[in-house]
């Protein structure tokens, strides 16, 4: 699995949030479809919508959440697992990101999920990013 499409992927998201835009642009794929539903799920972008270029060539436009002048956070990550050191935990293991405030994206036989849907189905696997 490319962890550097993880790692685009995250920070196009934080730096059009931190440049105000309103839409960010992706190319999609299997694994950036599956990582923004997640983000959509989570609360961390708005909205989400396909945009076909081409036979070949799909994008997805993301809404991202603005910014108000009381609620000043960003998206913020870390990435973990990177193409040459890849971290593993069972189930019973998974860290906590801030105590349950943050959400983890770990890679399971059943596909990517957050670390809580992951520790209700009692399933470990690779752990990609955190993000809070």
């Amino acid at each position: 699995m490319g962890k550097d499409i993880i790692y685009k992927i995250i920070t196009s998201i934080k730096n059009g949030d931190e440049n105000k835009k309103r839409r960010v642009k992706i190319k999609s794929t299997n694994i950036t479809n599956n990582i923004i539903k997640i983000l959509l799920q989570e609360g961390f972008i708005k909205d989400v919508r396909k945009n076909h270029i081409s036979n070949k060539t799909k994008l997805l436009i993301l809404t991202l959440r603005h910014k108000t002048k009381n609620n000043k956070n960003t998206i913020n990550f870390k990435n973990i697992s990177r193409p040459g050191l890849q971290i593993y935990s069972n189930y019973k293991q998974i860290p906590r990101v801030l105590g349950g405030l943050g959400i983890l994206i770990i890679s399971t036989s059943l596909g990517l999920m957050t670390d809580k849907e992951a520790r209700r189905r009692r399933i470990g696997g690779e752990i990609l990013c955190y993000i809070w």
